[in-house]
């Protein structure tokens, strides 16, 4: 049992030049590296991660899946919790990962540059590999699958909020590598390459850093064995196939069982099907080579390492048979399978509901500003996405971030205005008339622009139904909600209907996640405890949802006692409030601590 460390990282933050597909692109990475750095830690240790920003960006970085406890001003949104690190400046993150343990991720939270800034982060027991809920594997290797643009990012994430949407990557990665189903005048784009030994068990780490799509992904010849997601331990389950939507993380074991040789790992994009819009999607595919298996040119065999994806007519990689890019129902049965391991889950599902909400989330529009319009997309409005009809408005750089104005009860957050727990109107939601352009959808599609929070009390337990609706494209969403996880405890097609679905939750072993996938035409049911006081960011993980609004605040309000209240910023964070000598929270003042007592 190792003791509670604190693990420090520097993070410079730069662009560089880099050449895929005969073409030189400049791309915004951290230490020079794509994928970024591995953050490496153990239950219960500290990781303290300053951030250089030698970048022309506004930079934060989020730990997608850190449940961030009583630490908020870690959590790293722009103007949600923190103002951005302008270029030239540092800030350094400290945060704590008791209570948890498997695979979570980091990225920047700007809009599309998460698709170069990005990496693994993984949380080991504190009893060591000896105390997984499955065999201690041989190796351990994160596996990434991520986009390559060769375009700015910058300029792609200003034209989707600005109602343009021709921009797609130009090709799919695993581990920063293109593979060889992509080449430059000819020649293969190397690949990703993994190397086993025969009979040897592997823990792949898979993380889905992508913009834009779901994947599934294969290894030919090979099976996994589902365990974990977003940190969570789950029921295993074999399956040939893992769908992984963005922000997931998936943790399966792979047995080198198979005849010595090399074989495909292959992911594919996946879309909904006809009327929705169609967009150019990339497959990309990796190399398992086994280590007594000859690979020209390929070295040494280094399990985990990059090596070239190179092949002769007498050495041709196995490939494996993939699902269709239009079949959704293999991710509606994955997900469906998902279930908690019941002695490694977190704590007890949550049986008693005091709040109750039903979101809607799909496509809209919005009257250009200062125009008026009767007929929204039709009638020079701008395509917006939204959750309840509201398309979420960030806070500019010219105001309080909301955890600050929250904190310090300074700015309009009092006055902001609540997000619904409903939608405006009730209908036919996944009815695939309300698809195409036409007059359905013009009766329901009509959002406002509004930056709207919601407020719980603490220790509140609240139950969320994402429901999907068809206005516009009826494509699946990955919910993200930060600072939490959520028991999933159904999904289904069509509309929710809580007369009959109730019957379905699971409430003896749900998975626990902190993105939950919800499908297409379809809606996911969860749950979750208030219980962490701060101002938390949900939104769909699709970036160009995320763009165009689809996302909202969840305020929970501070308990009782200083055990369960936010503490003040940590020392040196950037505020307004220690600008201008504002006092800290009342519950402080009241309780008459010092400020060295809570620092």
């Amino acid at each position: 049992m190792a003791a509670a460390a604190v693990v420090k990282h520097t993070f410079l933050v730069s662009t560089v030049k880099m050449k895929h597909l005969c073409k030189e692109t400049q791309v915004t990475v951290v230490n020079g590296q794509l994928p970024g750095p591995v953050i490496d830690v153990t239950e219960g240790d500290t990781v303290a991660v300053h951030v250089v920003n030698k970048s022309p960006n506004n930079i934060t970085i989020h730990w997608h899946g850190v449940r961030q406890w009583l630490n908020c001003w870690a959590d790293g949104v722009p103007m949600i919790t923190q103002r951005p690190i302008l270029p030239k400046h540092n800030f350094t993150y400290r945060f704590n990962v008791s209570g948890q343990e498997g695979t979570l991720w980091w990225h920047a939270h700007v809009s599309c540059l998460r698709a170069t800034l990005h990496g693994a982060l993984i949380i080991r027991p504190r009893h060591g590999a000896g105390s997984y809920p499955f065999p201690k594997p041989h190796k351990e290797i994160p596996i990434i699958i991520g986009d390559w643009w060769q375009k700015d990012l910058r300029k792609v994430a200003w034209n989707m909020a600005h109602d343009s949407f021709g921009d797609f990557p130009s090709a799919s990665t695993i581990n920063g590598k293109l593979g060889d189903l992509f080449n430059c005048s000819g020649t293969p784009e190397d690949g990703y390459e993994l190397h086993m030994e025969p009979g040897k068990t592997y823990l792949l780490r898979i993380i889905n850093a992508g913009l834009f799509f779901e994947f599934y992904l294969k290894i030919a010849g090979h099976k996994f064995k589902v365990v974990a997601s977003d940190a969570n331990y789950v029921s295993p389950f074999t399956t040939d196939v893992i769908a992984i939507a963005p922000g997931e993380t998936m943790d399966a074991l792979v047995v080198a069982d198979a005849p010595a040789g090399r074989y495909y790992v292959v992911a594919v994009p996946t879309q909904p099907p006809l009327p929705d819009p169609q967009v150019e999607a990339h497959a990309t595919r990796a190399i398992v080579q086994y280590s007594n298996t000859h690979s020209p040119g390929s070295g040494a065999a280094v399990a985990g390492g990059d090596q070239s994806c190179e092949e002769d007519d007498d050495d041709v990689p196995v490939a494996p048979q993939m699902p269709d890019e239009h079949d959704t129902l293999r991710s509606f049965y994955f997900h469906g399978n998902l279930t908690g391991l019941p002695h490694r889950r977190p704590s007890p599902v949550p049986l008693q509901v005091d709040e109750r909400m039903l979101i809607t989330l799909g496509l809209g529009s919005v009257c250009r500003r200062g125009q008026s319009c009767t007929t929204g997309v039709h009638g020079k409005g701008i395509l917006v996405a939204s959750m309840n009809n509201i398309s979420f408005e960030p806070p500019t750089m010219k105001t309080t971030p909301l955890l600050e104005a929250h904190y310090f009860h300074t700015g309009d957050i009092d006055a902001m205005p609540e997000f619904p727990d409903w939608p405006p109107r009730l209908f036919n939601f996944t009815d695939r008339g309300l698809t195409p352009w036409g007059p359905k959808e013009m009766e329901v599609e009509r959002a406002s622009k509004a930056t709207a929070v919601r407020r719980f009390r603490h220790g509140a337990v609240v139950e969320v139904v994402f429901q999907n609706t068809a206005i516009l494209q009826s494509d699946s969403n990955p919910m993200h909600l930060h600072g939490h996880d959520m028991v999933v405890l159904a999904q289904g097609h069509g509309n929710y209907n809580a007369t009959k679905d109730v019957a379905s939750y699971n409430l003896v072993n749900p998975p626990w996640k902190n993105t939950v996938l919800v499908p297409n035409l379809g809606w996911v049911a969860v749950r979750f405890v208030a219980n962490n006081p701060g101002v938390w960011f949900v939104h769909c993980h699709f970036e160009f949802h995320l763009t165009m609004g689809m996302a909202t605040v969840f305020i929970v309000e501070n308990g009782s006692t200083v055990e369960t209240s936010l503490p003040p910023p940590p020392e040196n964070f950037p505020t307004r409030a220690a600008e201008d000598n504002l006092v800290p929270d009342e519950f402080y003042i009241k309780t008459k601590k010092t400020e060295a007592s809570y620092k």
